[in-house]
């Protein structure tokens, strides 16, 4: 009995003063009093003080066994002071509520992408529908007679003038191997002009005049490389902007008809609650469409228009710059030919102009 007093009596907290010194021991009947009370309460597992030294010995700090693990930190040296934890709780709390952001961030993009794919398959199934119907003759279309007349003669414009471009192109091509051909065959006939004294003057004519010729293919090349630039910008680019709202159009043509078919279908079935509902949301989706079509319809008569003034505008100006310069070229009128440059405000590349100069090839 004895000695579990005194190992109880040796695991007391020892206080220490200010200085570190160990303080004197209580009396007997305090000592005898905080016995008793360790007796009938226990010891605190949680709390239980790990003493550095002996009783009697000189005291080094006391530390709980309940700084091990938990929230909070005790250190004893006389007086009881509560030093929190507070790195590990807090960094767990963090972690914990980063990750649940991140997996609401990414549930709702999951629920975004999944309800887009939902309603673009719906869209897919509907359109596919009327489309199969139409070409089979048992669905009906949504038709305007003007406009489709207008489109189908734009479509048949565009491939004559992509005709023409075509051979445009061609005879710039085969014009400047002529040209190239001729200035070739001048430079031949001035080096045999220098090696052949008896046919001098005859080499240096047919020189010049391939010269001559040389110089006025290169400034008809000129006029007919501007009349190809403009041909292809109106083709591939104004045309081709006008098509692209067409198709457009056209799409929007098969939805509308689409969810109005789809409307008239529900229309005729039975009008319970559940039917009703089906009944208002699609002819809310009808709406949104109808008023998609429309405003396509209108873009493209805006365009057609615009297209049509500018058209007649570009070939007015072209047709005669190519007139001009052909007559002038095959007239042999190189004074003529010059000005029909100035007058479309045409500049020809200078000989060389092509090649990169010696600073950039480095």
């Amino acid at each position: 009995m004895t000695d579990s007093i005194m190992s109880k009596a040796a695991t007391m907290e020892i206080p220490i003063n200010s200085n570190g010194d160990t303080g004197t021991l209580p009396e007997d009947d305090s000592l005898e009093q905080d016995l008793q009370q360790v007796m009938v309460s226990g010891p605190n597992l949680n709390e239980t003080s790990i003493v550095s030294g002996g009783y009697g010995g000189t005291a080094e700090g006391i530390i709980p066994t309940s700084s091990i693990k938990g929230p909070a930190i005790y250190v004893n040296y006389g007086f009881n002071k509560r030093i929190p934890n507070a790195g590990i709780g807090s960094n767990i709390n963090h972690s914990a509520s980063s990750s649940s952001l991140a997996d609401d961030a990414n549930r709702g993009v999951a629920v975004e992408k999944l309800e887009y794919v939902k309603k673009w398959g719906l869209n897919t199934y509907k359109c596919t529908k009327q489309m199969i119907s139409e070409r089979f003759g048992r669905g009906s279309r949504t038709v305007d007679l003007e406009l489709e007349a207008q489109i189908e003669v734009l479509r048949d414009t565009k491939r004559k003038y992509e005709n023409m471009l075509r051979l445009a192109r061609a005879l710039t091509n085969h014009f400047y191997s002529m040209v190239q051909t001729q200035h070739a065959l001048g430079d031949t006939f001035a080096d045999l002009s220098q090696k052949s004294p008896e046919l001098r003057d005859e080499f240096g004519y047919n020189a010049e005049t391939q010269k001559l010729l040389c110089k006025n293919g290169e400034t008809l090349l000129g006029a007919v490389n501007f009349f190809v630039s403009s041909i292809n910008t109106l083709v591939n680019k104004t045309m081709e902007d006008t098509l692209q709202t067409i198709k457009l159009y056209e799409n929007a043509r098969l939805e509308f008809d689409a969810y109005r078919a789809d409307l008239e279908e529900l229309s005729l079935g039975p009008r319970d609650a559940v039917a009703m509902a089906r009944i208002d949301a699609a002819q809310l989706q009808f709406q949104v469409h109808k008023d998609k079509y429309e405003q396509l319809r209108a873009d493209v008569t805006v365009k057609l228009k615009f297209l049509e003034e500018n058209k007649v505008k570009v070939m007015h100006k072209q047709l005669l710059l190519f007139h001009n310069a052909i007559s002038a070229y095959f007239a042999g009128n190189q004074q003529q030919l010059e000005q029909t440059l100035q007058q479309f405000n045409i500049k020809l590349k200078p000989p060389g102009s092509d090649k990169p100069s010696w600073l950039e090839e480095q």
